[in-house]
């Protein structure tokens, strides 16, 4: 069976070597992928956005199945041009992925389906915005509507603050045609929880829970990024918590959106805010989440293929979905000076890892003489999965450290947080 993965990081990396232990699967191809993909699949030079050529080389080389894992491919509707042309994927259509491509959607649903989340108003004019900038609690968070590479969410301290942000976003249009709508949120406290879940519209199958790490520098300082590192399972997440919700977000989610005509069939994202109220919803991702599938796929003792095609096929509830007892930690290794300004280029010497261990490629190339090099931002991400979370976190440290490159920079706390947490 000929599998096309489409999206080239390093979540992309980790779907790859987890579909790659069924044997039923002969070949998989990613549409772009990476220099380090390249190791696991054949990489072919198709960008994730490129739907018609996406469409086009499946056609032309007999894909079998597709797993669109992005946000802007499933948003742009890739799942929908290639299932019309007979090919099944695994992913939301263009209808069910707005879930995560509009978060004036997102908001709207939750408020008319009474899913906890945070007090908000939605603004389309940034002078009526400004003008409820001078009277809005403090701390708030202002979101561009629309998709912003993870980088669409501003908390604003002050008043100043939230005059700025509104300018930049509505004005300045900083990420673009995102930020035509902005929604100012209710500021919430309290520990952050992800939680990806599979579900084929009728059923809901959570993953283990995970914890990220935003911020680039240690101590949750600097920048906002993609993700520095996460860890999973997440302490904070107990079985109490679970169950409510599943009760109160996660079916009503998958209800809601049957209700509304955008039947969701692929990877939910839940990335929730244990509240002193109760679990909130922060926001809703269509896919996989990037750093988190790389420390919830290792932990997975189910095969992801057969879980992906029960998705498709809309038989879930016939099928295991087992995670294993122990934990797992990922320590991203970025180039220095990211999510600002940095210099790529730089060849790369990747570690020998066990099977308990994995280097998920994300930002890297070949160069001309076929030596993988530094090609983006976060550069890597080194995992390791061991019987208690203190284990996997030293264990990730040592691969990340045994990782060779220029100019390569990670934050020494991934999992501190969980750490303390549990003590």
């Amino acid at each position: 069976m000929k599998v096309m993965v489409v999206g080239g990081g390093g979540r992309e990396h980790a779907i790859i070597q987890s579909l790659k232990k069924n044997p039923e699967i002969t070949e998989i191809v990613a549409l772009p992928g990476n220099g380090g993909i390249a190791a696991d699949a054949t990489c072919v030079n198709i960008g994730a956005k490129d739907i018609d050529g996406i469409v086009e080389y499946a056609k032309s080389n007999a894909i079998d199945f597709t797993v669109v894992a992005p946000d802007d491919p499933l948003v742009l509707g890739c799942v929908d041009a290639l299932e019309s042309i007979g090919i099944p994927c695994f992913g939301p259509h263009a209808n069910a992925a707005i879930i995560e491509g509009s978060k004036v959607f997102s908001k709207n649903l939750m408020k008319k389906y009474n899913i906890p989340t945070a007090a908000y108003e939605v603004f389309e004019d940034l002078e009526a915005a400004l003008a409820y900038a001078e009277a809005c609690p403090i701390p708030i968070v202002v979101k561009a509507d629309g998709l912003a590479l993870g980088k669409g969410v501003l908390i604003c301290e002050t008043r100043e603050d939230v005059r700025a942000a509104l300018r930049s976003i509505m004005e300045d249009k900083i990420f673009g045609a995102s930020g035509s709508s902005v929604v100012m949120e209710e500021f919430l406290t309290g520990p952050e929880v992800s939680v990806l879940a599979f579900t084929d519209g009728k059923v809901v199958r959570p993953m283990v829970s995970s914890m990220d790490h935003k911020r680039a520098r240690d101590n949750d300082e600097g920048l906002n990024t993609g993700g520095m590192g996460t860890v999973a399972p997440n302490p904070y997440y107990t079985k109490e918590i679970a169950d409510t919700c599943m009760k109160e977000i996660f079916l009503p989610t998958i209800e809601a959106m049957n209700a509304e005509g955008r039947t969701f069939k692929g990877c939910l994202y839940f990335g929730l805010m244990l509240t002193p109220n109760g679990p909130k919803v922060i926001e809703y991702n269509c896919r996989f989440g990037d750093p988190e599938t790389q420390v919830v796929l290792p932990l997975l003792q189910s095969d992801l293929f057969t879980i992906m095609r029960a998705v498709h096929d809309g038989t879930l509830a016939d099928v295991d979905v087992v995670f294993g007892d122990g934990a797992a930690c990922c320590v991203v290794c970025a180039s220095d000076g990211y999510p600002g300004k940095y210099e790529t280029g730089f060849p790369m010497t990747l570690p020998a890892v066990t099977d308990t261990e994995a280097v998920y490629v994300a930002g890297a190339k070949l160069n001309e003489n076929g030596v993988l090099v530094t090609g983006g931002g976060r550069v890597l991400g080194a995992v390791a999965v061991r019987d208690t979370l203190e284990e996997a976190i030293s264990a990730a440290y040592e691969v990340a450290d045994s990782v060779q490159f220029a100019n390569k920079y990670m934050r020494r706390d991934i999992g501190q947080r969980a750490l303390a947490a549990k003590n």
